[in-house]
């Protein structure tokens, strides 16, 4: 972690002291996962500097991205010449590839042999630039570390050449984000100009296609593996100058000499990600599912790992057949960016997705495709595709991704209920992997019996879940950290009782009050559902309930850092669209939703001027970026409708305040789950939910109907309590709601599981 790294108190690198450049670069490459670079031009001292701790940043399943400049024109190298004297002569042409490798030293075939590794692996973005009317030379240096919680930002005078690192005197500012707002603003400002920069937006500079230099880069210096690149960094990691940067690099040499290199690194085969391999339930999930004929159905508690295991069971398919084949079919754009970063992890190399975002996904399967056709019989193709169900369902992308080896691919669904929404399940027959996964906290679909049973048959999961490993179980194990549980009673104003006690009037002629439910669902029942749904939803009371327990937190802990903020949803309670995937890029939210989530995030911002607040909603664009900002503290508050409910990875979040008092329970568990994830900071997480009791008037139906549906809502709340380390707190809570509706949360006789409010 990049907070675990010795940085000079004055946050300055000079040479010839004891604070190295190059120890710089070091430290923060061997405690990083991302490195953002603007590099003015390639040099012999740039590579020596960027060398030292570069494979054990790929070991760290680290992303590059370079803006450089590619000298193409002896205009440009003329302006160097004029203006840096003999700077010229360790300078490299980049459009000439084979001169460079003629004249590189041992640090300079290794960090290119690791840029081809990031390249071949897609962990690299590179893009070559140019000044507009070839004005001067693009010369700026800085950049960004980040290890997903801290980020460290740089920026030099002087470009990476012998001239200026050796015969001068070089000199690096770096800001690093946990030192204060100042600080903060200096790495926000540098990473805008990046981004402007590399996104294509700087009307200073021109862009030139480096495709031709990427390929180059590849097929002079690919071929090796981490685990060469990582026995190669610990020898030249000994190569020195001058003995201040013997002991500026001494870290990294450590790091690499210390780094298990195991025979799969060695070979460059898939292996499992961490030394300590799966854990002994994820290695059970797996000979169940082998067991069931290699179908499987696994309910596991949300952060308990499902990602892991069932690419783990793809490793095992590895090992003994000699490739891997899977379709991995997620929700969300978000979730096939953190799929893709799974697979590298695991050692897949050829991952190709399928989204809206990519363009170029027809073509790679096509090569995919041409490959398995041509090759040898003794040969293996190996890769992975992951979609989105909106694309899947659509018919053209259905067939095309439908088309591979019956028996050979493996098909894992995540969040498998999206499996039982209307585009899918009517595909679900045509489909034609025999190898299946399904992972899912909570498998079932709320009110959709039939459905349920399609996808226990589909999974081969009629009898039971292939796997099953509860929240209870995990939280006792330590997989998921423990959690205090408030619920908050939240009552409707007057105008909004008498609105709904109309509503239940007429909602109670449908209700069969023998089996606690309604017998059948028509539109005009539907549509009464929904409209007093939307007076519990948008209850006006929750509104200062919520400003209390935010002032609250704020005070007892000085800042409001990883609070998780799910508002309610306005025209669309959540439970209407909970089980049908959404390809998050085309959402747009309602009126009255985006009324709502402003109301909210506003009393977050009224708390104290420096919390950061945003909102996460279906049209946020820089997801991936806030999700960074969140875990590193630079965002203190996310609030959020329903975006963050399945699969996305907060584990550093430690408050969460359920503002949505939806019916459905999935949800519920999910948004518990997200919060639970464990984190090395973080002991424990802390929950608060505004639950809205309507007080109906006693000896009335719409009473007796209140009773019955509100069991259900006990039920979730004592499921919360139960596992969480006050217990007490929600039955001293809720004493008076279950003494006015005779009811007792203890009692599960008295709940049903087919309730809706």
């Amino acid at each position: 972690m990049l907070n675990n790294v010795s940085f000079p108190p004055h946050r300055r690198y000079k040479s010839g002291t004891e604070w190295e450049p190059i120890g710089f670069f070091s430290e923060c490459l061997c405690n990083s996962t991302r490195f953002d670079l603007m590099l003015g031009f390639f040099s012999s001292s740039a590579i020596r500097i960027l060398a030292s701790g570069f494979a054990v940043f790929l070991y760290n399943g680290g992303k590059m991205r370079m803006i450089i400049n590619n000298l193409l024109s002896p205009q440009d190298k003329q302006t160097i010449i004029a203006g840096q004297s003999n700077a010229i002569s360790d300078v490299f042409d980049l459009s000439d590839i084979s001169s460079i490798q003629n004249n590189l030293s041992d640090e300079g075939h290794h960090f290119f042999e690791c840029l081809a590794w990031l390249i071949s692996n897609k962990r690299i973005e590179i893009k070559i630039v140019q000044p507009k009317d070839h004005n001067g030379i693009a010369h700026t240096k800085f950049g960004l570390f980040s290890d997903g919680s801290h980020s460290v930002s740089f920026e030099g005078s002087c470009n990476f050449t012998k001239t200026a690192l050796v015969d001068n005197i070089e000199s690096i500012s770096v800001s690093c984000n946990w030192d204060g707002e100042i600080f903060k603003s200096q790495i926000e400002n540098i990473e805008n100009d990046f981004e402007r920069a590399f996104e294509e937006n700087d009307k200073n500079l021109i862009y030139i296609n480096a495709e031709k230099v990427i390929d180059r880069i590849s097929t002079t210096f690919g071929g090796k593996n981490l685990a060469e690149l990582l026995e190669q960094e610990q020898q030249i990691s000994r190569i020195h100058i001058r003995p201040s940067i013997i002991s500026a690099i001494e870290t990294a040499r450590k790091k690499v000499e210390n780094i298990a290199i195991s025979d799969e690194l060695i070979t460059g085969v898939p292996h499992f990600p961490y030394p300590s391999g799966p854990r002994d339930y994820q290695k059970q999930a797996f000979e169940n599912w082998k067991a069931n004929g290699q179908k499987g159905l696994f309910a596991m508690a949300t952060g308990t790992g499902k990602t892991l295991t069932a690419l783990n069971c793809l490793l095992e398919i590895y090992r003994r057949k000699g490739y891997y084949k899977a379709l991995i079919l997620v929700p969300t754009l978000t979730l096939v960016e953190q799929w893709e970063n799974e697979c590298r992890k695991f050692g897949y190399t050829r991952v190709i997705k399928v989204s809206s975002k990519n363009s170029s996904w027809r073509e790679e399967i096509n090569r995919v495709q041409f490959d398995e056709k041509h090759c040898k019989e003794d040969d293996n193709v190996s890769y992975i595709i992951i979609a989105t169900y909106s694309s899947f369902a659509r018919q053209n992308v259905f067939d095309t991704l439908n088309g591979f080896s019956r028996n050979q691919m493996l098909l894992i669904a995540d969040e498998a209920h999206n499996m039982g929404a209307p585009g899918i399940l009517k595909k679900l027959g045509s489909i034609n992997y025999l190898r299946r996964i399904g992972l899912s906290a909570t498998p079932e679909r709320q009110f959709d019996e039939q459905t349920n049973r399609k996808l226990e048959r589909f999974f081969g999961a009629e009898e039971k879940y292939t796997y099953e490993y509860s929240m209870e179980e995990a939280i006792k194990k330590g997989v998921l950290c423990r959690y205090y549980y408030y619920p908050h009673i939240v009552q409707l104003t007057d105008d909004e009782m008498e609105h709904y006690a109309e509503l239940s009037t007429k909602i109670s002629r449908y209700f069969n009050f023998n089996s606690g439910t309604f017998d059948k669902k028509d539109d005009v029942l539907m549509a009464l559902l929904l409209a007093r749904k939307r007076i519990i939803h948008k209850a006006a009371n929750k509104l200062p309930v919520f400003q209390h327990i935010i002032s609250n937190r704020f005070v007892e802990k000085g800042s409001l850092k990883y609070t998780l903020v799910y508002v309610p949803e306005g025209n669309n309670p959540n439970e209407q669209r909970a089980d049908i995937f959404e390809d998050h890029e085309t959402i747009t939210d309602d009126i009255d939703a985006e009324h709502l989530i402003d109301l909210y995030t506003q009393v977050v911002c009224e708390v104290d001027k420096y919390v950061t607040v945003r909102k996460f909603t279906g049209d946020t664009k820089d997801r991936n970026a806030i999700l960074d900002d969140f875990a590193s503290g630079r965002l203190q508050v996310l609030t959020s409708m329903k975006c963050l409910d399945e699969g996305v990875d907060v584990p550093r979040s430690e408050l969460a305040i359920f503002c949505a008092s939806t019916g459905n329970p999935r949800q519920f568990i999910q948004r518990r789950g997200r919060v639970l994830r464990t984190h090395k900071d973080k002991k424990y997480s802390y929950i608060h939910d505004l639950v809205v009791i309507p007080k109906v008037m006693p000896n009335t139906q719409s009473y007796r109907m209140e009773q019955a549906l509100l069991a259900g809502e006990l039920k979730r709340v004592y499921d919360f309590s139960s596992l969480s380390e006050n217990p007490s707190h929600a039955q001293m809570e809720l004493i008076d709601v279950m003494n006015y509706y005779g009811l007792n949360m203890f009692d599960n006789t008295h709940i049903s599981h087919d309730t809706e409010r």
